[in-house]
């Protein structure tokens, strides 16, 4: 029996089936690259669902959670620790003036900033506890973000689902306008939709968003778990959203995770002081929140993409991936669309495609299928050129044989 056979009759013994997984099993990694149990390299352009932001094995997060680990491990947010403190100080430095809040996950970020968003919401007559969001999006797997998210799919055997929740059209503002009630306390958006297939909030949209929530008084909240920390070539997606006169559109409260750990469990809701006000002691919180090693990989994280300057580096690899994809003669007749900011990108085929994903593994390159027919990349953001040019070789040898 071969290693991987016996990891997987062992798995199989021992782990809930609730994940479509592949009959590979990883063994290590380092940069852009994963090897298997039987050590086949394979080029990674898929990062752990974009977790893996700096790649494999990095070697400064490698040093700053060794040294993390041997000075502090946890202590609860009963009391303060310079990582936390330092990682919100660079949230303060890169998004807009606001306060952090740290959990393990995307999902619990959502959930805290639906919490607050309903809490400000409190100070209204009558009291707002309603929240819109888009169909296409996705904001966890809990029941309140199960709710949320504008996919029936994910609902089922779920129902009845968590009350106060409509969805409507990205893009669609008169669907917007008429969903608001005097109840609504919030909307919640990604700029870019991640399981949707990839689509980017249109700029227009994004403006007059701001200004119907402004006018309204309602909480708004950009779900940033794909675009934050970076891989879209800003440090944050709204940071793309630029007015006129230069100013970014920004929202309320901002959810963040995925990337924001490197591949370690980090979440985090960031939002306006004023808004972040409400929280006080007993409103919410998590055990493991901020822990010491998770922020001293995150704050890392920041610094890295800082120092290397791989902001541009992601702009400039994207450019080049999105324009050679839609000329790329081989594969020309087979694609819709492609689209995507950096290095989260997704290619629209015409009709969906069968086992494409286990057909890049044979050809040696780690890539996902989301929508039933958008390939979607979101490669470590410090994979160099050449590396993304033999994936990107590779992803057209996979989609031109299918």
């Amino acid at each position: 029996m071969s290693k991987t056979d016996e990891i997987l009759s062992r798995a199989q013994a021992s782990l809930i089936g609730n994940y479509g997984r592949l009959p590979v099993v990883m063994d290590r990694g380092e940069g852009a690259y994963l090897w298997d149990a039987e050590g086949t390299r394979y080029i990674d352009l898929f990062a752990g669902f974009g977790g893996g932001i700096l790649g494999h094995c990095q070697p400064d997060l490698v040093a700053a959670v060794q040294a993390q680990a041997a000075k502090l491990w946890h202590v609860g947010n009963t009391f303060h620790s310079l990582p936390q403190t330092e990682m919100a100080e660079r949230l303060v430095k890169t998004a807009f003036p606001g306060r952090a809040f740290f959990c393990h996950s995307g999902l619990e970020a959502n959930e805290a900033a639906i919490k607050l968003a309903r809490l400000r919401g409190q100070s209204f007559s009558p009291k707002r506890w309603k929240v819109i969001s888009m169909h296409r999006s996705f904001h966890g797997r809990s029941l309140a973000t199960i709710a949320a998210t504008g996919n029936p799919a994910i609902r089922v055997g779920f129902e009845p689902t968590v009350p106060g929740f409509t969805h409507v059209d990205l893009g669609d503002l008169e669907g917007l306008t008429a969903a608001i009630d005097a109840e609504t306390a919030g909307v919640i958006v990604e700029p870019i939709q991640g399981e949707g297939g990839v689509h980017q909030m249109p700029l227009e949209y994004a403006i007059e968003l701001r200004r119907i929530c402004d006018e309204r008084q309602i909480t708004l909240i950009f779900d940033e778990v794909w675009t934050g920390c970076g891989r879209t070539g800003k440090w944050f997606g709204h940071q793309h959203f630029k007015r006129a006169d230069g100013s970014v559109v920004t929202p309320d409260i901002m959810t963040m995770g995925k990337a924001v750990g490197g591949g370690l469990p980090v979440g985090v809701m960031y939002a306006r002081p004023e808004v972040a006000a409400l929280f006080t002691p007993g409103k919410h919180g998590c055990t493991l929140g901020g822990n010491p090693i998770c922020m001293a990989a995150a704050k890392t994280i920041f610094d890295v993409i800082e120092r290397d300057g791989l902001l541009g580096h992601a702009q400039t690899l994207g450019e080049h991936a999105i324009a050679r994809l839609k000329n790329e003669p081989s594969i020309k007749q087979k694609i819709q669309q492609v689209r995507g900011k950096g290095l989260f990108i997704g290619i629209e085929l015409k009709e969906p495609p069968t086992g494409i994903v286990e057909r890049g593994i044979a050809n040696g390159v780690l890539i996902n299928l989301t929508s039933q027919k958008v390939v979607r990349l979101a490669p470590p953001m410090n994979i160099d050129i050449d590396t993304w040019n033999q994936g990107l070789d590779l992803v057209v040898k996979t989609i031109a044989a299918g």
